[in-house]
């Protein structure tokens, strides 16, 4: 569907939006001269649809309240074909970042834009595209990337994604980069301030105004702390690029708030705190510097608006997991970011916020530590248990058990009349899987900030003696939790609608783990029914550190469950990571693998039942994934990189770990979905 001018002049008003409409092409008649200094972040274009995108920049004033920019939108990128101009207002107010809708554009189509001041100053250029109508049965292709940590890193994924797409045929090139969250890290550490993490190397980032200290980091809790993270981060020359190449899609996840925030409290490892005003000071910058189709609480896409709220604990909370805290609720609505885009025939994109509405955590209640010594276990927890904890009064059709049992020790069930965890939240949720079961794209594709893909091992194989009680027989271990892969009420509630609803071609896209995971949506694995409805992939950190890489820091030699996390092959410079091989395959194959190095002795030993679900994990891979979407495939591929601890110095963004490709055919209502996958250069390792 097209909008006529009339009818996109309405939606502009509806957005609080300064709007552009395309008209007749001619030459450009501006100024413009590139000034880049001027426009220190760049420039950026988010959210396209098949007739409109909006276009941001940045660019400060040193005097006065307001400034007007004049925007340009080309069909070439010498700008002889101009085709819309407008003029965008900067102030101060809004940290001098412009905000435009550009309506009237034609579908599935490539255009260039300029911003330039009354002095002649010009932004880059920058380079969008418009998307397909929803029947153009082209196929469609984008990127999806997460996590990305310049303090401590560099971006290097995107020079390598930049330099292949230029050399791709004009049909193969990305449409979009779906961005999963963690654009920022809202922790920042100064380098003057102690030794970086591992091997990494500590960059400047930002000094932080009116900071908290949590241990050797920084945490912002004003707008202007927020600012100064953002700018540091838009100043890296990599992600600009990429921001200038491409329209950019995105959510957040928590890091654009904080660490292990929620709703809007304030958490890290070292305290937790009534967050109110800094949710809206960080919802307050993100739509400063993402251009997205969110709506302002102003009601205009000049500025962010006030949103005047306390910081006040919250005691009470809804059946939804919502806190029922007013300072809350009005701090959570400052900026709704779920949202969906369609994209031609084939690809409906469905976003959603895990963050905001999620309830609280199942798993702090310290009551079932006194089941058993979990450090005896390297900490894992029965994967059954945990579900008990999770589903609360809903478990088990509304009969939960009253006691929890382990190894014949019991205690009472301290979630037996509490609500189920959710992610979601009520409302979301609701929209959510009203889009999903009226979707007619070929393609129904979640985009989540969080790996769904549940991480478990099989302790029962354990070797002989090296615990002090024998793992119970037939009884999995969770060995990560806290997100998507341990939300397996909510979890199963949607996969259950794919199943009922005869949904096909669902699968989910994500981010948060620092690692690549490719395999099926499953409300339940053995010894419960494994039942795929659709496809889940997780894409590597863009270079925020992985859990493989953290294991050859923080696992001693001396452990003795080091075997399930790495081996030590005699002469090789790092050891490797059979964590991936102990999710992907079991224990047993760890050990073995540890002891002979052989990769095929170790595989025959492979527990079937430990996951069925899993067909690819990388614990510690960087980079990012592209997926295509045709009328009867989807083929999602893995580039990872080494680790991006420095900037590469070439400009393919440097080598490549490996590459590999996961297809799988349309399947039809109440077939199962098959995954085949094709290793297309160098060695992925233990990941298969």
């Amino acid at each position: 569907m097209t909008l006529s001018r009339r009818e996109f002049v309405s939606l502009a008003a509806a957005m609080g939006a300064s709007l552009a409409w395309s008209g007749r092409a001619v030459a450009s008649r501006s100024n413009w001269r590139e000034a880049r200094d001027h426009y220190p972040e760049g420039v950026a274009s988010g959210d396209p649809d098949p007739t409109s995108v909006i276009l941001w920049t940045r660019r400060p004033y040193d005097t006065g309240d307001r400034h007007q920019l004049t925007v340009e939108v080309a069909e070439d990128e010498a700008f002889r074909r101009v085709v819309a101009t407008t003029q965008a207002p900067v102030s101060a107010s809004a940290d001098w970042t412009a905000r435009v809708l550009v309506g009237g554009l034609k579908p599935a189509r490539v255009y260039w834009y300029r911003f330039t001041d009354a002095d002649g100053n010009g932004s880059r250029i920058g380079r969008t595209i418009t998307a397909p109508l929803s029947n153009d049965p082209r196929p469609v292709k984008f990127a999806f990337v997460s996590c990305q940590d310049v303090n401590e890193s560099k971006l290097n994924g995107y020079r390598r994604m930049i330099f292949e797409d230029e050399r791709a045929r004009p049909e193969d090139q990305l449409d979009f980069v779906l961005h999963l969250g963690d654009f920022i890290y809202e922790v920042v550490q100064y380098p003057e301030e102690g030794k970086p993490r591992f091997d990494r190397k500590l960059y400047e980032v930002a000094r932080i105004p009116d900071a908290l200290k949590a241990s050797i980091f920084h945490l912002p809790t004003t707008v202007e702390g927020y600012r100064a993270v953002w700018k540091g981060y838009l100043a890296d020359p990599d992600l600009q690029d990429a921001r200038a190449r491409w329209p950019f899609v995105c959510i957040w996840d928590n890091h654009e708030f904080s660490w292990q925030g929620w709703q809007s409290i304030l958490k890290n490892p070292k305290f937790e705190q009534p967050g109110q005003t800094i949710k809206v000071a960080a919802n307050q910058v993100w739509f400063e510097n993402i251009p997205a189709r969110v709506k302002a609480p102003s009601g205009s896409f000049d500025e962010f608006g006030s949103v005047p709220v306390k910081n006040v604990k919250i005691e009470k909370f809804g059946d939804d997991g919502l806190g029922l805290e007013a300072n809350n609720i009005a701090a959570i609505n400052s900026l709704i970011i779920y949202r969906a885009l369609r994209y031609g025939r084939h690809l409906d994109l469905l976003l959603t916020d895990e963050r905001s509405y999620r309830g609280p955590s199942p798993f702090e209640d310290e009551t079932p530590g006194s089941l058993a010594d979990w450090a005896d276990y390297d900490g894992m927890f029965p994967d059954d248990l945990m579900q008990v904890l999770e589903g609360g009064r809903a478990f088990n059709g509304g009969n939960p058990p009253a006691e929890l049992e382990f190894n014949g020790a019991k205690i009472a069930n301290p979630r037996k009349d509490k609500p189920p965890q959710t992610i979601l939240g009520g409302t979301q949720k609701a929209w959510f899987k009203d889009r999903l079961r009226n979707s007619s794209a070929t393609w129904k594709i979640w985009g989540s900030s969080q790996g769904t893909l549940e991480q478990r091992a099989d302790p029962e194989n354990l070797p002989a003696g090296l615990t002090k009680q024998k793992w119970p027989a037939g009884r999995f271990a969770n060995v990560q939790g806290g997100g998507y892969d341990s939300a397996w009420a909510e979890r199963g509630e949607i996969y259950d609608l794919v199943r009922d609803a005869k949904i096909t071609g669902f699968a989910i896209v994500s981010g948060d783990l620092h690692s690549f995971w490719a395999g099926y949506a499953s409300a339940q694995l053995p010894p419960g029914k494994f039942e795929p409805v659709g496809l889940s992939f997780t894409g590597g950190s863009m270079s925020s550190v992985g859990g493989g890489e953290a294991n050859e820091y923080v696992i001693k030699k001396d452990n003795k469950f080091r075997p399930l996390y790495l081996a030590d092959r005699p002469g090789a410079p790092k050891p490797e990571s059979t964590y991936n091989m102990m999710l992907r395959h079991g224990v047993r194959s760890c050990f073995e693998y540890a002891k002979s190095f052989d990769r095929a002795k170790a595989r025959a030993l492979s527990n079937p039942d430990v996951a069925p679900h899993l067909s690819f994990v990388d614990i510690g891979g960087h980079g990012y994934a592209t997926v295509r979407l045709t009328g009867d495939e989807m083929r999602t591929e893995f580039v990872c990189i080494p680790r991006p601890i420095t900037r590469a110095s070439t400009p393919d963004g440097g080598p490549l770990r490996y590459r590999i490709v996961h297809t799988a055919k349309l399947w039809a209502p109440g077939e199962r979905p098959q995954l085949a996958q094709q290793v297309l250069e160098g060695d992925p390792g233990l990941s298969i």
